[in-house]
């Protein structure tokens, strides 16, 4: 397998990109709006066709490039069924594994940060989405978000897999990359230690976050697969941007 890790600053996103060696099949997930040529021009050169794109959720804080990439590339669009949305090409499930190539993807139903959120394990990686980053997790107070469910879907889901299992997050905000099963278990300050269910609810309800700046553009735009709304003011505008460029109006 073939596996890169890309950084998109403005919402300090991780994308993922995965490549089937036999086949040049590529996947993209998490892929962000204004880096879809730097993520075409990465799958270029490791010489890969993009076939799908998947996200792990409907997300609050930037807008998929997976209907952009659709036009550009061919690549079918993949999202958690649960979502229902019309625009999607490739439902996806826990139970079922999406094959791209030789490459197979598990779905994991993590709802918590949103009621549809999805991590994918890939053998002994699993990207996490917002639900468990680096020493962190997910907010729960918007989108049906819901303490209680995250931390089973954390609990009972991620930390049982292998404590050697490489986490990969959907988002970092001081630089780091991959952390383990195994670290996040023991030192993660929200939901490691075996920190009980009703202590983790009281954290995440007390923690009185400033209302999400892009939200109102990002969760109607990403439920049509990554449009940037009309609307948008000049103080947002790099979401829709290609990175490098301004908009011109």
């Amino acid at each position: 397998m073939l596996f890169r890790q890309l950084f998109e600053p403005v919402s300090s996103t991780y994308t993922y990109l995965l490549g089937c060696e036999e086949t040049g099949e590529a996947i993209l997930i998490d892929p962000v709006l204004p880096t879809w040529q730097r993520d075409l021009a990465e799958v270029a050169t490791l010489g890969l066709k993009l076939v799908v794109t998947l996200d792990t959720h409907v997300h609050a804080d930037h807008i998929t490039s997976a209907l952009r990439l659709k036009h550009e590339a061919g690549s079918r669009i993949a999202h958690p069924a649960v979502d229902g949305l019309a625009c999607v090409d490739l439902p996806i499930a826990e139970g079922t594994p999406l094959l791209v190539g030789s490459l197979r993807i598990d779905p994991l139903f993590t709802p918590g940060h949103t009621d549809g959120h999805h991590a994918y394990r890939i053998g002994n990686q699993v990207l996490t989405g917002d639900a468990l980053l680096i020493d962190a997790c997910g907010r729960t107070d918007f989108q049906s978000g819901d303490p209680t469910a995250l931390y089973r879907s954390v609990a009972g889901k991620l930390f049982a897999l292998p404590d050697e299992t490489l986490v990969y997050p959907g988002h970092d905000y001081e630089g780091r990359w991959v952390s383990s099963i195994a670290q996040e278990k023991t030192r993660n300050p929200r939901l490691g230690g075996n920190r009980s269910l009703e202590s983790f609810v009281a954290l995440m309800n007390g923690l009185n976050l400033a209302y999400p700046k892009f939200i109102d553009y990002a969760v109607p735009g990403n439920r049509e697969c990554g449009v940037c709304p009309a609307g948008v003011p000049d103080n947002l505008s790099q979401y829709c941007d290609q990175i490098g460029e301004s908009r011109q109006g």
